[in-house]
């Protein structure tokens, strides 16, 4: 049996202006051609810019990320994705309550690193963003041999 292969992902957090735009764009970074990522938040800061101090961390790691504007999670966006990343436990718990449909779908970012759960930076000092970017990287490597594009998938 092999392994399911993603082509459309869907990261989450709650602001959606630190954790999973920084992910979304490490994955588009990392992830092969074809596969699309896409951020939301639990409770967005809607239209809202990336928090600096992420785009400080990504532009030190030179991550190139699409320009950002806070979105609020939708059922339109749980219905796209192949893949639907949280960054905890608690997180995992709103999104598959509110849509139980999602549940074979959606997972944990640190899944294959232990489960690791991924603390929010807001409002804290740079060291912390630093801290999420090692983090987050971590568990995207995780997820890499499951991404794939549709193309290479027929």
């Amino acid at each position: 049996m092999t392994a399911p292969m993603f082509s459309k992902v869907l990261v989450i957090c709650i602001g959606n202006i630190c954790r999973s735009p920084m992910a979304a764009a490490m994955l588009r970074q990392q992830a092969p051609a074809g596969v699309q990522v896409r951020s939301a938040g639990l409770a967005a800061c809607v239209g809202y810019d990336m928090d600096p101090l992420a785009l400080q961390v990504l532009g030190g790691e030179a991550i190139e990320h699409l320009p950002h504007s806070a979105s609020q999670l939708t059922e339109a966006m749980l219905r796209w994705a192949d893949l639907v990343l949280v960054m905890d436990h608690q997180q995992w718990k709103s999104v598959t309550r509110h849509a139980p449909y999602v549940l074979g779908k959606t997972f944990l970012i640190g899944k294959w690193r232990d489960d690791l759960e991924i603390a929010d930076p807001y409002r804290r000092p740079l060291s912390a963003f630093q801290q999420t970017y090692a983090h987050l990287g971590r568990c995207i490597e995780g997820w890499l041999p499951y991404l794939s594009s549709e193309d290479q998938e027929k």
